[in-house]
């Protein structure tokens, strides 16, 4: 027997996807700062400006050696020896420099004798001394509010005398709605990205949608499954039940039964059961939620290749596309539906907009992130 029409999670229309990341920006808010050790910091988004005291306070050496004033030094070579005023001071790195010098020569350029020193060479004025400031210093943050920090920003913070920095870590809660082998893989595939784009991510293999729905407890809800009109797909009505339904269907191929919604003040995202289809809209529309959460910079950086072979795309629909790099060149690896094939050789990927037909063989294309 045909279930009721009623039942159906018919899609009315298709949405643009310029019109969801829209409503994206102008409805999903930042979460809120917190202090987090630098220990744990690595790869969350910065809320402050992280801002050092001055380092080092006075000038200080940079290599072991003989501290002296440079211009005691003038003319000096091998054949013609400089004698200096006074005896160097010997010094190690990251000594403070002695009062009336400006330069660390190395060992070997100074000969020392009974009668007092010679340099064998002429020093630089500030050869070997790191000047006040010169590590960090309050006027220039070491990073910025909405950067996501690296290792190496935590090792610097961290030789800077800094414990703790201000950061956004948005808390996702992934549910796979289905108890299939592919969702569940799916799941793990958006909870993994989460985590390396500074958010906190759990993965609820029990949940139920309504139930998480109406709980509130993370920023932001992922649900994979039950998007389209299947027999057993709900999670649509679901959410248009205990939340707000804003959109289901997307102009985004693959993924175009996709849902996007609110729970209270919270973003739902309904993800496609089709591996394909949850992992281009994660990569479009939820990568977009996560850096919204985080008040995360958008500008991430894409390298910019040329296409070995044409790509032919539908005009009205948006289009991500793997692709492989070969040569210098992006290799488009498939389009619509996306084999699994395609989705290992993969090491990036590129949108083509929604009003384009396609790119030419030879057309620099941004080539973004993959998973």
């Amino acid at each position: 027997m045909a279930a009721k029409s009623e039942t159906l999670q018919l899609i009315s229309r298709l949405t643009p996807l310029a019109d969801v990341l829209g409503l994206i920006a102008h409805e999903v808010k930042p979460v809120i700062q917190r202090p987090l050790d630098i220990a744990a910091a690595a790869g969350r988004t910065l809320a402050a400006d992280v801002v050092a005291p001055a380092r080092p306070a006075a000038a200080t050496a940079l290599a072991d050696g003989w501290a002296l004033a440079a211009d005691s030094t003038l003319g000096a070579g091998g054949y013609a020896p400089a004698l200096l005023p006074r005896a160097p001071t010997r010094v190690e790195a990251g000594q403070a420099m002695p009062p009336d010098t400006d330069s660390v020569a190395p060992f070997d350029a100074v000969k020392t004798t009974a009668t007092g020193a010679e340099a064998l060479v002429t020093i630089n004025p500030g050869e070997g001394v790191l000047a006040p400031g010169g590590d960090c210093e309050p006027a220039l943050p070491l990073r910025r509010a909405g950067d996501r920090l690296r290792p190496i920003d935590l090792a610097a913070f961290a030789a800077a005398g800094l414990a703790r920095v201000t950061i956004r870590e948005p808390r996702v809660r992934v549910l796979p709605l289905r108890g299939s082998a592919i969702v569940s893989a799916a799941a793990r595939l958006v909870a993994s990205d989460i985590e390396r784009r500074g958010g906190a991510a759990r993965v609820d293999e029990a949940g139920r949608l309504d139930v998480a729905i109406g709980a509130e407890s993370a920023d932001f809800l992922v649900a994979i499954g039950g998007t389209g009109a299947g027999r057993n797909d709900t999670s649509v009505h679901v959410l248009a039940r205990e939340g707000r339904l804003a959109v289901h269907g997307l102009a985004l191929a693959p993924g175009e039964t996709a849902a996007f919604g609110f729970a209270g003040p919270h973003p739902v995202l309904l993800l496609p059961g089709r591996l394909d289809a949850a992992l281009a809209v994660w990569l479009v529309v939820g990568r977009r939620i996560l850096e919204r959460l985080a008040a995360g910079r958008q500008d991430e950086p894409a390298d910019t290749l040329a296409l070995t072979r044409k790509v032919a795309s539908a005009v009205g629909l948006a289009e991500l596309v793997p692709v492989r790099r070969k040569d210098g060149e992006a290799e488009p690896l498939a389009s619509r539906y996306l084999p699994l094939s395609s989705l290992t050789r993969a090491d990036g990927f590129i949108l083509v907009p929604a009003e384009s037909e396609g790119y030419a063989a030879g057309t620099p294309v941004p080539v973004r992130p993959w998973p």
